[in-house]
């Protein structure tokens, strides 16, 4: 049997004790990894007829996470994060921070979460394994409970658990989004980059105006798991209309709706741009509303029509 074992990992293959893990252990590895690991990934984004070349860089420094995010094609922009302050760094505007415990445009944020939240909307199934970036992976289907959102599959590296391939899926299995690493490496310490990132003096964060105001919108429905998380009122620039907007997610499907008096002109048929994101826009009382999201149309219909003014 220790031949076997060894000849096994002289191959590349995972320990025996992998064969009985559950998806759901798969997942709570990942997500420890993520948050624990110093690593260096290059990553490919695909949308449709858009590749977008990445390079995420994760790490822990005086016992604080540390990321930095940088985009490899058109001018440059980069994203930093230590402990829960995100600041963006673009070319043609000056550096800002955010509060954020999450750098957006990688991995999921409910990846390095409590996987446990998801159980709501999704089932967790194991798939089969293949090679990625040179390395063993397996795959884990997280599969909607309903109608109301879109399936993901992800493959997780045997060895550092670290995900390697993250797809998006209709419910007729076409693909909307993949985001594929190829090429990932494991540190023993934190890179020098993140040292300096720890040490710069970055932009405060910028000062959340206080809502006011804003009206008491309420849905009367909405998919099991998706809840609120973030509301803010608002006035368009130029016209100064008045608009409400409430952000939803499930984990991993996020929803963006606007509310808006309702105007003269007649609202816009269904959208459904090339890279996945559905637009509806819906008539409710006198406001009009409108929800984006990569989630079927029917979901945010639905979701617009249960608005209600409290």
């Amino acid at each position: 049997m220790r031949l076997i074992l060894l000849a096994l990992l002289a191959l590349g293959l995972p320990a025996m004790a992998q064969e009985d893990m559950p998806a759901k252990v798969w997942l709570d590895k990942m997500s420890q990894a993520l948050k624990e690991k110093e690593f260096k990934a290059s990553i490919i984004q695909l949308q449709a007829d858009h590749i977008r070349p990445l390079v995420y860089i994760h790490g822990k420094v005086n016992n604080q996470e540390v990321a930095f995010l940088e985009y490899l094609n058109g001018p440059p922009k980069n994203a930093v994060r230590v402990g829960n302050r995100v600041t963006f760094i673009e070319h043609d505007q000056p550096a800002y921070s955010i509060v954020s415990n999450h750098l957006q445009g990688v991995w999921p944020a409910a990846f390095s979460s409590k996987m446990s939240e998801l159980e709501v909307g999704y089932q967790f199934v194991l798939g089969g394994r293949t090679r990625i970036a040179g390395r063993p992976g397996q795959m884990v289907r997280l599969l909607p409970n309903d109608e109301y959102r879109y399936g993901f599959h992800v493959w997780l590296d045997m060895e550092t658990y670290l995900p390697l391939r993250y797809d998006m899926l209709t419910q007729d299995k076409q693909l909307l989004e993949q985001i594929m690493v190829i090429e990932l490496f494991e540190f023993k310490d934190p890179p020098p980059i993140l040292e300096e990132a720890f040490k710069q003096e970055w932009p405060a964060v910028i000062d959340q105006a206080e809502r006011q105001d804003g009206q008491n919108w309420q849905f009367s429905w909405l998919p099991a798991g998706f809840k609120v998380v973030v509301r803010d009122h608002h006035h368009l620039i130029g016209s100064h209309e008045a608009v409400e907007y409430i952000a939803l997610t499930d984990g991993l499907a996020n929803i963006s709706v606007y509310v808006a008096r309702a105007g003269s002109s007649p609202l816009p048929e269904e959208l459904i741009t090339r890279n996945g994101v559905s637009l509806v826009a819906e008539k409710v009382g006198n406001a009009e509303v409108v929800a984006v999201g990569k989630v079927p149309v029917e979901t945010l219909s639905r979701i617009a029509k249960s608005l209600r003014l409290e």
